[in-house]
């Protein structure tokens, strides 16, 4: 049933993983595991990334239902284990997660290796100097502002102290909003179709993401016009940027070979990915409540690149482009029709796997 996106998951996790280890070969580098080793090395996270996404399921619904009963915990859980963690659900689970973390660390590395992949061609010998087109790109966003910084356009308007402290969360929220939308959808999407769209749209934005740093590789303004965001209040996501230029000089210049660079500024990911999780609520889930708060915060979060300096208005739009194009093969490869009003229309309609409707 789902040999399509079967196909396209694992090729997308695998092809990222061959790029990331040719890559790591040709520059003579060790690939890196970019979250650390808190919880060991892959061959034991893996598994226990697994066991935690049965446990988040199993525990909470077992505390619940036992009503602080002992003896019925064991009940719950196996009667949870019969009904929902089928076989297709394990499969779904484990492939999902698996074929993520893969797709993600190549990114993460590939992500790091491209400024001395796409060095400056101008660069004196010897000098690692990164190619970047920040210059067309702030050029352009002069010429879409009628000659002025989208920085100062937004600044102007929202201020650069209160608004400041109401973005930064809006950013950072993206770091834990990507594992908990992959948990949500692999582990408690009654269609199983669903989870194989999530998980698949997810690998190829975060691929499609990657080649768009290599075909126009950028700083992004906050790092290569910085003296534009110096008014803005201090904030995490002043010290996150401040984090990721120091990991990148150390990459670059200090020899550094147990970090990596983060620093990529063209497509923006977190416009990609925030959009796909809103596109994903709007079309598996039927909470207006969620769907608006879903919305909203891509919104806030197209403003909050721009902002924060972290994407020229070209890369929100390449993110944009990005995440839709995700999205539709996605949902094409696991079973979703389209009509023209673009409401979906799952091909699982078994009892199995029934299809949820209004």
């Amino acid at each position: 049933m789902y040999r399509r996106a079967y196909t396209l998951l694992i090729g997308t996790a695998a092809l990222m993983l061959g790029l990331a280890v040719f890559t790591a070969w040709k520059l003579d580098r060790r690939l890196l595991d970019p979250e650390g080793s808190f919880l060991g090395p892959s061959y034991i996270r893996l598994p226990l990334l697994l066991l935690g996404a049965l446990l988040l399921d199993l525990l909470p619904l077992a505390l619940w239902k036992a009503h602080g009963r002992p003896s019925r915990v064991v009940p719950v859980v196996r009667e949870r284990l019969k009904t929902h963690w089928t076989k297709e659900r394990a499969t779904l689970v484990a492939i999902g997660v698996i074929s993520f973390y893969l797709t993600y660390v190549s990114y993460r590395n590939l992500k790091s290796f491209l400024p001395f992949v796409r060095s400056d061609p101008d660069a004196e010998p010897g000098v690692v100097k990164a190619l970047s087109y920040d210059r067309e790109l702030h050029i352009m966003d002069r010429v879409m502002f009628f000659g002025h910084d989208p920085s100062d356009v937004l600044h102007a308007v929202f201020g650069t102290g209160l608004t400041a402290h109401v973005l930064s969360p809006v950013y950072l929220i993206f770091l834990p909003l990507v594992p908990l939308g992959l948990t949500a959808w692999l582990v408690w999407s009654r269609n199983l179709s669903f989870g194989y769209w999530f998980v698949t749209s997810q690998c190829l934005a975060w691929s499609l993401g990657t080649l768009s740093y290599y075909l126009l590789p950028t700083l992004g303004p906050g790092i290569a016009f910085w003296p534009e965001y110096t008014s803005l209040a201090h904030t995490g996501t002043t010290d996150l940027m401040d984090s990721i230029v120091n990991a990148r000089g150390n990459v670059l210049y200090g020899g550094a070979t147990q970090s990596v660079n983060s620093i990529a500024g063209f497509a923006s990911l977190h416009c990609a990915i925030t959009l796909l999780i809103a596109l994903m609520v709007q079309y598996t889930l039927h909470s207006k409540l969620l769907k608006w708060i879903f919305w909203v915060n891509f919104g806030l979060t197209v403003i909050a690149t721009l902002y924060f300096g972290w994407h020229y208005v070209a890369d929100d739009l390449a993110g944009i482009a990005i995440a839709i194009v995700a999205f539709y093969v996605g949902g094409i490869a696991s079973g979703q029709k389209f009509d023209r009003h673009l409401h979906s229309h799952p091909t699982t309609t078994t009892s199995k796997v029934p299809v949820e409707v209004d």
